[in-house]
């Protein structure tokens, strides 16, 4: 009589548990979809080091792949000397594609790996005179991300462009608000 009793126990328990933790996990938020970012930051590239503000458009396919755009363009122009002349560099626009590895270390927390390709317009203004040219990059970059709801955080991250034909290669940080849906 008491195993009965015991048994009866727990398969109440069980019977009152186990919805409320299927309705949780149905109402918790997923790893999977789209996500926006958008961010400010700081480029160091030689002596040239523009303040840019950008956004990122994304879609995450499962807990560790996704893919995502970049469009950021100068915030601040910075000034060099060069050859005696001063001269001003801002950033007209950067255009990105990436292909993105996450590695959650919590529930809405991960770490994140990127690489890919990319363009960037820059003008230089010196004297009167204004030039624009435009340079193709391989990116890539780390960073992290720490969603305080689910849906809402904030998504700090370092990338690297190697330019071709003798531009300066540059070293962008970002710091931004990001948003799943």
């Amino acid at each position: 009589m008491k195993n009965a009793l015991i048994a009866a126990a727990s398969l109440a328990a069980i019977a009152t548990v186990v919805p409320a933790a299927a309705m949780a996990q149905d109402t918790a938020p997923t790893n999977t979809g789209a996500y926006v970012n958008l961010h400010a930051g700081a480029v160091d590239a030689d002596n040239i080091d523009p303040k840019v503000i950008g956004g990122r458009l994304g879609y995450r396919f499962n807990d560790w792949i996704g893919v995502e755009g970049e469009l950021a363009t100068g915030l601040k122009s910075d000034k060099d000397t060069v050859a005696g002349v001063d001269v001003s560099y801002k950033l007209k626009h950067s255009a990105d594609a990436y292909l993105v590895g996450f590695a959650p270390i919590a529930p809405n927390t991960d770490l994140i790996a990127r690489i890919g390709y990319g363009t960037s317009k820059i003008r230089a203004k010196a004297a009167g005179v204004s030039a624009s040219d435009s340079e193709e990059s391989f990116n890539f970059g780390v960073g992290a991300q720490h969603h305080f709801d689910g849906m809402n955080g904030v998504r700090v991250d370092y990338t690297r462009k190697e330019f071709g034909n003798g531009a300066p290669d540059a070293n962008v940080w970002t710091v931004g608000y990001s948003r799943r849906f």
